[in-house]
């Protein structure tokens, strides 16, 4: 008996993988290259590895990062830079961050990244502004531990990081870049670890008890993503009051 026309394709042939919500753009500077990025670098953002890597390959010395406008990265994201930053390494070349949204900003600061992505020889190609001091670049040892240790922390903590900034779009209709920006602020402002404040946030799902400081900080953080700006309301237009719980 024939097999049903539904069965023919095996599911493993599917592609499960999540959409690539990030663009590059490549732009030589003499013997490094600006990699401008624009969009959502997230576990998607795997998608663009080859891509970098074939512009770190046609580089002579480098790449330069232009993260200024990645408008949402989680460590899926950080991952693919660390990843990128790794192959250069490999090649005797390096890797560069010469600019960043607030994003990306927190990001490299709440995980300690930044470090990894300065050089002694950080130099901003031209066109892309004034070049601004940067520090003197650590111990070798010490730089490739704290890389290691970064990277363990990303992939550790990411899925639970990923589905608490799920909860929270779920929650209260939130989008991807407002939901990382509620759990960072409710992160920083209980003084919690983002990993640790995701698995409350999981806990909760399971009738666990969130903290009420925690509770007050996520309501607080989101009704400050939910004001409108400048262009939306006028100087006499008062905002609706919240819906009742």
């Amino acid at each position: 008996m024939p097999e049903p026309a539904h069965s023919a394709q095996p599911l493993a042939t599917l592609d499960a993988r999540p959409p690539c919500l990030a663009t590059i753009e490549a732009v030589p500077a003499g013997e490094r290259t600006v990699i401008i990025c624009r969009g959502e670098f997230d576990i998607g953002a795997q998608g663009l590895e080859p891509e970098l890597y074939a512009v770190l390959d046609r580089s002579a010395t480098g790449v330069d990062l232009d993260l200024d406008g990645v408008r949402f990265c989680d460590c899926g994201g950080l991952n693919v830079l660390l990843s990128l930053r790794r192959e250069a390494l490999g090649q005797g070349k390096t890797v560069t961050v010469r600019a960043y949204s607030p994003t990306v900003g927190r990001l490299l600061e709440l995980t300690r990244a930044r470090e990894l992505f300065v050089t002694e020889h950080s130099a901003r190609p031209e066109g892309l502004g004034a070049v601004e001091e940067q520090p003197q670049p650590m111990d070798v040892d010490q730089e490739l531990r704290l890389e290691v240790d970064q990277l363990r922390r990303a992939m550790r903590t990411r899925p639970a990081i990923d589905v608490a900034r799920g909860i929270v779009m779920a929650s209260f209709g939130l989008s991807a870049e407002d939901a990382w920006t509620v759990l960072v602020t409710a992160s920083q402002n209980t003084n919690t670890k983002l990993h640790e404040l995701a698995q409350e946030l999981m806990g909760a799902i399971h009738g666990a008890a969130v903290p009420e400081q925690v509770q007050q900080q996520m309501a607080a953080a989101v009704a400050k993503v939910r004001e409108p700006g400048p262009d939306q309301q006028g100087p006499d237009q008062q905002a609706p009051p919240p819906p009742a719980a």
